[in-house]
């Protein structure tokens, strides 16, 4: 949610901030603004409802000239979205010019003081309260504005990642983070810095990237070397760690895709085989995670593993709480990270905590794994965005390495996900022992073959957007699975309510006649999930049901299926494979009907309504 860009250098600013902003435009927003110093000395600040296009077209006929500045995209919690409540902010005097991701949980009571000490407010944000709070300590205790942000900042409670300008030191940023990302690029000699909510405004420009830890303060002037302090001892100055990352530009574009999200499910057999490569040997029949090793004694002596995760990452914890249970005989719970350190949970010395985020930042994901982490538990990361803050805060993990993912709605990242979590589940089962090794390596060699039948579904497209087409005028839909395929049936469910704004829900094919039988007429398509497995006979039973009701059936079969053929109006077939591993294929023809109703509805499929790419509030 929001974006944040800023630069301080020897260029022209604004195009480099544009340019940053339409690189985080993945992560969801509803207005935009910019803050330039420019050749005069003077701030100029420029705010737009709407999309960067809408601010780039506003400023073209204003004075854009500058070498330092930030920029921002919101996502609206505070305050409608308008061009008075989008960033950057103002102080009373307008000197300092503020960005802001995340939430000030006490910005009434805040608000309320400097209202008290004569301060005035044009907008209904808690973002505005905090630039005005560092100018009023600012101007009170006579300090700098790195020592007035610091000071500011441990008089605010919630989550934030912040920059600040100040127009009297225009060579000059301020930033901070605190349970919301930030990231500094350095540029050659230190001419030059770049700033964002992550690196993919930044990679194009440098490789050299500092990712700021919660509550760190950082002062950057150019030419210098970034000032470090921490809010809990602001007299030491804290040495960055500094990374150099690597990712290829040519993933952020769309290669000739019409939408980033159709790109992306038609990557997923390169990026399953890029998931598995170095970690399953079928040459060797061994899988290989060094995780495992590392952290071996713990992993074989766990008393129970708890998977906390959110939306999608969500459902692919389901698919692995049945692996992890399968082959490692060890009982999962999976939790939504919203609601687990709310109720107080048992969490022992013994528990494994996985967090699965594709961002890395996912507020309460992490906020729950730190919860964990408090209580003693081993914290397990399964996340995408190397260097993210679960990926920092983890004690071990895995990282699905799948690429970029820009699609608001999640595609590779999750078939990454449960390629990562089978991977996980046959090694340490097989590690146990509770795993019999013809078992084990024969889904190692069906595993080695999971992305050329990928490939052989993709090649279906054409027929499944046919089929997506008598979608387009449902208004509520019902998905159904059995086993593995009932979190494939609730994420199926998911991405049409995502990008398509068509209720929809996914439901255990059994539980139905417990209750959503009833929403069944000629006006309710049902999508069943229903591959061979050994609880295939009984999901024909589930079929004939809605059929007996006069409800419209679409089926994800095994290949050559002919049972359920005769009962469906419309069947796509999926190559057969083994049962553990069929999420991995039927999952692939719902994200393609979700696509295909979306575009047919002329909806933005990549950038879907309230929707943010990465969630980092509550």
């Amino acid at each position: 949610m929001c974006g944040i860009v800023g630069y301080l250098g020897t260029r022209d600013a604004f195009p480099l901030l544009i340019e940053g902003l339409k690189r985080l435009e993945y992560r969801g927003y509803d207005s935009a603004g910019v803050a330039l110093i420019n050749q005069s000395g003077a701030m100029s600040v420029y705010k737009e409802k709407g999309k960067v296009s809408n601010l780039e077209e506003y400023v073209s006929s204003h004075d854009l000239s500058g070498t330092v500045g930030i920029a921002h995209t919101r996502w609206a919690t505070h305050g409608e979205p308008s061009s008075v409540n989008a960033h950057p902010h103002l102080s009373e005097s307008g000197r300092l010019a503020l960005v802001h991701n995340g939430i000030i949980e006490n910005y009434s009571n805040i608000k309320e003081y400097l209202i008290g000490k004569g301060y005035h407010f044009k907008s209904s944000t808690d973002t505005e309260v905090l630039v005005q709070l560092i100018e009023f300590v600012q101007q009170r205790f006579h300090l700098d504005l790195g020592r007035a942000v610091l000071y500011a900042l441990r008089r605010v409670v919630g989550a934030y990642a912040i920059v600040v300008l100040d127009r009297e030191h225009p060579d000059e940023l301020i930033c901070a983070r605190k349970s919301s990302p930030l990231v500094v690029g350095i540029g050659d000699n230190k001419e030059e810095y770049f700033l964002a909510s992550d690196a993919l405004p930044i990679v194009g420009y440098t490789k050299h990237i500092v990712y700021l830890n919660d509550e760190e303060v950082a002062v950057i002037r150019r030419g210098q070397d970034i000032e470090v302090r921490n809010l809990s001892n602001v007299r030491d100055v804290v040495h960055p760690n500094v990374q150099d990352v690597d990712i290829d530009l040519d993933k952020l574009e769309k290669g000739g895709y019409p939408h980033y999200m159709l790109k992306e499910i038609f990557e997923q057999p390169r990026c399953i085989a890029d998931c598995m490569r170095g970690r399953l040997m079928p040459s060797e029949q061994r899988i290989v995670l060094s995780t495992i090793q590392l952290h071996r004694e713990q992993l074989l002596g766990a008393g129970r593993f708890i998977i906390v995760a959110c939306g999608t990452s969500w459902h692919a914890g389901l698919i692995g709480k049945q692996m992890i249970e399968k082959f490692c005989q060890v009982p999962v719970e999976v939790e939504y990270a919203s609601e687990f350190r709310y109720r107080n949970p048992v969490i022992r010395r013994d528990d494994i905590v996985i967090a699965i985020s594709q961002s890395g930042e996912t507020a309460d994901t992490l906020a729950a794994f730190t919860l964990a982490k408090e209580h003693g538990a081993l914290c397990f990361g399964i996340v995408n965005s190397v260097g993210s803050s679960i990926a920092r805060a983890s004690d071990t993990g895995i990282y699905i390495h799948v690429g970029p993912e820009i699609g608001v709605a999640s595609t590779k990242a999750f078939t990454g996900q449960v390629t990562v979590l089978t991977l996980f589940a046959l090694a340490l089962g097989h590690e146990k022992g509770t795993i019999q090794q013809e078992t084990y390596e024969q889904h190692i060699a069906e595993l080695a073959r999971i992305p050329e039948k990928i490939e052989l579904i993709l090649q279906q497209n054409d027929a499944i957007r046919d089929i997506a087409r008598t979608l387009t005028y449902a208004r509520n839909t019902l998905y159904m699975g059995r086993g593995m395929n009932y979190p494939v049936a609730l994420e199926g469910a998911l991405k049409l309510k995502e990008i398509s704004y068509i209720h929809a829900e996914g439901y255990p094919a059994a539980e139905m006649k417990h209750g959503p039988i009833a929403l069944v007429d000629e006006n309710m398509p049902v999508v069943f999930v229903a591959t061979h497995h050994r609880l295939y006979k009984k999901i024909i039973s589930n079929i004939q049901e809605v059929i007996a009701r006069n409800g419209r059936i679409i089926a994800v079969v095994t290949e050559g299926d002919q049972e359920v053929k005769d009962l469906a109006s419309f069947v796509i077939e999926i190559p057969e494979t083994l049962e553990t591993l069929v999420p991995l294929l039927s999952v692939i023809p719902l994200q393609l009907i979700a696509y295909h109703v979306a575009v047919v509805k002329g909806l933005n499929v990549d950038q879907p309504r309230n929707l943010a790419k990465s969630v980092t509030v509550e």
